[in-house]
């Protein structure tokens, strides 16, 4: 019963379905098992089965029918503990969509039965909340017909091998990918612009491109081509060979007057302002994050959304001068024109200055936009932890107003000092504010 609930256990809890199943049963006068029941209390909540274009809901499991319109033979992988497992895929389509159904060890080897053209009724969930993609728990072959496309959408047709040469662009930061068989490995993406625009390169194998910096032009061959929603990506493996190119590729970016509605874009500018990251709940139960900021070339400007913790995340200060790779334009709430950087986008945040050592002394503040280490004439953006409300001193390493704390210890605040702060603080404040800063009695006892 464990099964059924998991298609429902965003709308109830399992003794609530437990209990409607036993009134199942006792309605049809116990002339069905628990399982029939349990599976007629799923159809009443319209959780039985769903069109694939509906494979995205908060429930745990899904159930639904497909066409076979694709299948690829079983591939033999190793585990970490040594262990041998086999792995393969359906593209499974309706007149909604298409999916990539993934099938493990026993069910893999159940698909050499299967035929294109079959339909099959199958109860799976998504893999690391990728919703093109859904594991499957169990399936069967199913009398319906399903009138619906014969040729595998792009976005899931096998990547393509190819050549390209391409001029590096940006180098993003590692970060660490699970794999289908539950591992997880480092990947290394960068933007490249070659002679048929701007895309990113995912490279699951960062030792052969270690030491290639950004402006160098390369010639990658056996790259995979993939299409995804907003546009092609290209991904480097074991397979793949790089080497350093002598071509000119120009580096051009788009001006923010250039952007349109509908496109994808990439541009650079000065951060106006920006607010601090809110978190949210996605549709489908997941926490996220989005930040809002305005962005300016000096001459335009353009409301930015930064999606996803990657993104919304970035330290950001207003002046700071920031490159936006891959966005998509759409319009937004107001109605006017925004940039969204989502999960094909890069953002890279231009520093200027050397870094240098140094020590100072300040008030630690917490905020929503990140913690900042206040001196009373300067604010700096500090990398690292820091005690909220405590008075400092740091050995930090500094790069204009942002500082990484290599070592701190608390110190007593100066009295004086901090009573001359709060005068200029309420001398800031207009006649007749009834504010009070709570605690400047205790302060000067």
């Amino acid at each position: 019963m464990q099964f059924h609930y998991a298609l429902v256990d965003d709308l109830f809890s399992r003794e609530e379905f437990e209990r409607r199943v036993e009134e199942k049963m006792e309605s049809c006068g116990d002339l069905v098992d628990e399982v029939t029941a349990a599976m007629m209390v799923v159809q009443d909540c319209g959780r039985h089965h769903v069109k694939i274009k509906d494979l995205s809901g908060r429930s745990s499991l899904f159930s639904f029918f497909g066409k076979v319109i694709a299948k690829n033979p079983p591939r033999e992988f190793e585990r970490p503990g040594g262990e041998k497992g086999l792995v393969t895929s359906l593209i499974l389509g309706d007149e909604t969509g298409q999916v990539r159904a993934i099938l493990w060890d026993e069910k893999a080897m159940a698909t050499q039965e299967i035929e294109v053209g079959e339909v099959l009724e199958v109860i799976g969930r998504h893999p690391n909340r990728t919703p093109t993609e859904i594991t499957v728990m169990a399936m069967r072959q199913a009398m319906v017909e399903i009138v619906g496309p014969t040729q595998v959408e792009p976005g899931l047709a096998p990547p393509k091998r190819k050549e390209i040469t391409a001029r590096v662009m940006a180098v993003g930061e590692p970060r660490m990918v699970p794999r289908r068989d539950g591992t997880e490995t480092e990947v290394l993406d960068l933007v490249v612009r070659s002679i048929e625009g701007i895309f990113r390169i995912s490279c699951w194998v960062p030792d052969l491109i270690e030491g290639i910096e950004e402006g160098a032009t390369l010639r990658v061959q056996g790259v995979l081509e993939k299409v995804r929603k907003y546009g092609k990506e290209y991904s480097i493996d074991e397979r793949s060979i790089i080497e350093i190119a002598d071509e000119d590729i120009p580096q051009e970016i788009d001006s923010i007057s250039d952007v349109k509605e509908g496109g994808i874009f990439s541009v650079c500018g000065s951060v106006r302002s920006c607010q601090p990251a809110r978190s949210f709940t996605t549709r489908d139960g997941r926490p996220s994050c989005v930040r809002n900021l305005l962005l300016t070339d000096g001459s335009h400007e353009i409301r930015v959304v930064f999606w996803g913790e990657e993104h919304a995340r970035t330290e950001l200060l207003p002046k700071d001068r920031v490159t936006l790779y891959l966005c998509s334009a759409r319009q937004g709430r107001s109605g006017e024109l925004e940039l969204h950087a989502g999960s094909g986008s890069m953002v890279k945040v231009h520093h200027e200055g050397e870094a240098g050592e140094g020590e100072i002394t300040g008030t630690v503040l917490a905020t929503s936009g990140g913690t900042f280490l206040d001196t009373g004439a300067e604010h700096f953006l500090v990398r690292g932890h820091l005690p909220h409300g405590h008075e400092v001193r740091a050995r930090v390493t500094r790069r204009g107003k942002r500082i990484s704390i290599n070592s701190f210890e608390e110190v007593l605040p100066d009295l004086e000092e901090l009573n001359a702060r709060i005068d200029a603080f309420l001398a800031m404040t207009e006649a007749g504010n009834t504010f009070t800063p709570h605690g400047r009695q205790d302060i000067s006892k």
